[in-house]
């Protein structure tokens, strides 16, 4: 905006000389429809109009500040329109164009004269950048240095371009850094911009965009620019358009004052009030005209203003203005009608008035009144100027009263450089308390995505940093950063919140176990009927049925059944070096001591008969040193693949992560077990059971042998049941090897199998004995011994009359066992014999 308005003061006796500059202001806004002018601007233009003449007025009455100088000034109006502002421009630079009169001739033949306007020294303005950049194009052309107190694009910075320009307000590259940290401060980083077409907009969003970028963490979701003659319903499209991006509620704008009013008009129409956290520039600022009238949709904006202070003096000053003492404002009377709501007589320009200005309103009595926010800034530029030219004076003219020689004709440059080397302060101005509109304390978000929660990363989205998806860190993975998840250590989980790995809690087979409770009490069982019949057999030690039974071998059979049941304990207890080490000797030892014995028993007697069908002859280690000598072979080789064991792998303990690696790391456990893999356990019991199936075999071959001789049928009974209960073992324990439970399953399972293999073994081959010992002690009697032939013989017999009860008929059959019985009593006597 420009105005100008030349003035001189003249005193008698004093001698004066007055210096003309060049003032420029919006004084109306930009008009529609083609028209170069529109409303009045009461604040923005009037205000700084009358700030400009305070100055002056202080500065003619400073007998230290310029004496006997007076400062006037040419006024004119900007419309707020750069190009208007140009033509404007070009009527105070007439002064300095030489004309050329050879093509001009008088009527009197005398030379024309031609009346030159006053000459400009300086300007002061423009307010808008766009407009300064327009006269400072021209300006520099003549050398006349420029003022602004209010054009902040960061372009005018450019000494090259604009050299003879120079400002009182900082450029919008810092009202950009200012905004930008009030948006990071505010936690939105997520906003768009929106600019009017012009040097000030799209060089204040561009500072910012570029600042932004520079420092990271704010991304713009749309950049919109106003057009500078905007079309009917275009602020309702850019509301549309913002609205595109609805996370991206914060709007940054760098738009001249008659831009904001109809941008936040058309939020209004729009129903959007509440939703858009404006971020106002300089050129909002503390202004009310923005923002009458829809006050609610403007409410909790956050504006840009330059440190200023309230000039009273201007208050006083301005509130004594009136149509009487104010004739040099040429637009004080049209502010006057504005300002009151009146029209002054038939040529008012404020048509259906309802009243008439009386001419004795007061402005801040009859109407509002608040000092626009860069009066100071008018008033700094003006001082500026001033205080060059007064260095200049004091310079030149060395106590000269008035304008010397030196200063008749002053050079744009040289003042250009008094004005450069006048300093001046930068203060920081912050609001500290924020109100909204919403009514709430808490700072509204302006976002493109919330922020992710305890243990989920982020997921950006491409070209858009600001932008992402949440992902939750699962299994066993945790948030290392903002943006990664990384797994845990394999003995490791995530803990609660995800952000880093705990410990996997260790566990073992604990003794109030359901796994447990039940191998136990049926050990427990086993063990006390092993002592029964152990004490029982002791007791009667001497009797015939334990003397037949094979003292010595029925004592190692029953220490094999004891240690099938004493194993379960070491199989339970928490794993140690001691447990583990009676694990690797006992757990398959009792098997060993058991199957071993039984093996050598039917194994004898296998050989007794095959023995017997060749020759009377006894066959050799059948008797029950031998007997010892066979089991304790059989049982060496397991102890030496134990020894063998226990050198090539010691034991220890180890903890199993893996066992109870659940996909929820919640329910993950490691396993405290001893190092016992399932290839070393079949190694184990391996032996064992390759001694149970010889000793099935056995009783197998040995099935023919009479029902009470020498044990054989329970030992073949015991045998297939035994088998039974291992062939149903392999599958249920292997069966179980990705359980979680697979620790608790096998360790029941396999105590329970070495039970039960225990107590068919006892139930089998000692309890019937027991019974007949404890309950029928008559039957417990001594028999008349008979030799080996005559044993043996009675067997066979008994194979081949079974063998005759096959292949004959019935009647047959019992003719001819009778007359064999009849042709030998000594046959009936050893059969008797043999089967008892």
């Amino acid at each position: 905006p420009m105005m100008h308005s030349p003035f001189y003061l003249q005193n008698p006796g004093i001698f004066l000389l007055a210096v003309g500059f060049f003032r420029a202001f919006p004084v109306h806004s930009r008009g529609e429809r083609g028209a170069p002018c529109g409303e009045l601007k009461k604040e923005k233009g009037i205000h700084r109009l009358e700030a400009m003449l305070f100055a002056l007025d202080l500065i003619n009455k400073d007998p230290d500040l310029l004496p006997n100088v007076t400062l006037g000034a040419r006024i004119l109006d900007t419309c707020s329109r750069d190009t208007y502002a140009l033509e404007q421009s070009l009527t105070f630079v007439q002064a300095l164009i030489e004309r050329d009169s050879t093509d001009v001739r008088c009527a009197s033949g005398e030379q024309p004269i031609f009346a030159k306007p006053d000459k400009i020294i300086g300007v002061i303005g423009a307010a808008a950048s766009s407009v300064s950049i327009m006269v400072a194009n021209i300006l520099r052309l003549f050398k006349i240095p420029q003022i602004s107190y209010a054009s902040t694009a960061p372009e005018l910075s450019d000494n090259t371009r604009y050299d003879f320009f120079s400002r009182v307000v900082p450029p919008d590259s810092y009202q950009a850094q200012a905004m930008l940290d009030i948006v990071t401060a505010m936690g939105w980083n997520y906003v768009s911009t929106l600019a009017s077409e012009g040097n000030y907009g799209e060089s204040g969003v561009e500072a910012f965009v570029q600042i932004s970028r520079e420092t990271g963490g704010v991304c713009i979701a749309q950049s919109l620019k106003i057009p500078r003659e905007p079309r009917p319903g275009e602020f309702d499209k850019i509301i549309l358009r913002l609205l595109e991006t609805p996370n991206a509620r914060a709007v940054v704008m760098f738009a001249n004052e008659d831009d904001i009013r109809r941008v936040l008009d058309a939020a209004k129409r729009n129903n959007q009030t509440g939703h858009f956290l404006w971020v106002g520039s300089d050129s909002w600022g503390s202004k009310i005209s923005p923002v009458v009238q829809q006050e609610s949709v403007a409410e909790g904006a956050i504006t840009i203003l330059p440190k200023r202070a309230s000039i009273e003096a201007f208050d006083r000053y301005f509130k004594s203005r009136s149509l009487s003492n104010n004739r040099r404002n040429v637009w004080f009377a049209e502010f006057w009608e504005e300002n009151f709501g009146c029209k002054l007589g038939m040529h008012g320009k404020r048509p259906g008035s309802p009243k008439k200005c009386t001419g004795l309103e007061k402005v801040g009595r009859d109407s509002t009144y608040e000092q626009e926010g860069k009066v100071q800034f008018v008033m700094d530029a003006v001082y500026a100027m001033a205080h060059a030219l007064h260095r200049m004076h004091r310079d030149l003219c060395l106590g000269y009263p008035g304008l010397c020689p030196r200063m008749s004709n002053i050079d744009g440059k040289e003042l250009l450089g008094y004005i450069r080397n006048n300093n001046s302060d930068v203060v920081c101005h912050q609001m500290n308390a924020m109100q909204w509109a919403s009514g709430d304390a808490s700072v509204p978000a302006s976002v493109c995505s919330l922020p992710c929660q305890t243990g989920e990363r982020k997921k950006v989205v491409k070209g858009v940093p600001c932008c992402w998806h949440c992902e939750r860190c699962e299994g066993y993975h945790y948030q290392a950063s903002e943006f990664t998840c990384q797994l845990c250590p394999y003995e490791q989980r995530p803990d609660q919140n995800r952000t880093g790995c705990q410990p996997i809690p260790i566990i073992k087979l604990e003794w109030y176990s359901p796994w447990a409770v039940a191998p136990v009490f049926i050990a427990i069982l086993g063990i006390l009927a092993t002592t029964f019949v152990v004490v029982t057999f002791v007791r009667h030690n001497d009797t015939p049925i334990v003397r037949a039974s094979g003292r010595e071998m029925s004592y190692l059979l029953l220490t094999g059944i004891f240690l099938c049941y004493v194993i379960t304990f070491p199989m339970i207890a928490a794993p140690g070096l001691a447990v583990c080490s009676f694990r690797r000797i006992f757990l398959g030892l009792g098997m060993c001591f058991s199957y071993a014995a039984l093996l050598t028993k039917t194994n004898r007697i296998h050989r007794i008969f095959e023995q017997g069908k060749r020759s009377v002859a006894a066959p050799r280690f059948i008797s029950p040193t031998s007997q010892l000598v066979i089991i304790f072979s059989l049982i060496s080789v397991q102890l030496m693949g134990v020894f063998v064991w226990f050198v090539a792998d010691p034991p220890h303990t180890v903890v199993d992560y893996g066992e109870q690696r659940t996909q929820d790391p919640e329910n993950a456990r490691g396993v405290l077990k001893c190092d016992i893999s399932d290839l070393s356990l079949i190694c184990s019991l391996g032996y064992s059971i390759l001694l149970m199936v010889t000793c099935t075999v056995y009783a197998i071959k040995t099935r023919g042998v009479p029902e009470t001789f020498n044990e054989a049928k329970p030992i073949g009974f015991t045998m297939y049941t035994t088998c039974i209960i291992w062939l149903a073992f392999i599958p249920i324990f292997f069966g179980t090897a990705q359980s979680a439970e697979r620790m608790y399953i096998q360790t029941a399972t396999l105590t329970v199998s070495l039970s039960l293999s225990a107590s068919v073994s006892l139930g089998m081959l000692y309890m019937p004995k027991v019974y007949i010992i404890i309950l029928h002690p008559e039957q417990n009697v001594p028999k008349r011994k008979r030799s080996f032939k005559a044993i043996v013989t009675a067997a066979t017999m008994t194979n081949k009359l079974s063998q005759l009860a096959s292949e004959r008929p019935n009647g047959e059959v019992k003719t001819e066992l009778c007359e064999s019985v009849d042709n030998s009593s000594e046959y009936r006597h050893l059969l008797y014999h043999a089967h008892c």
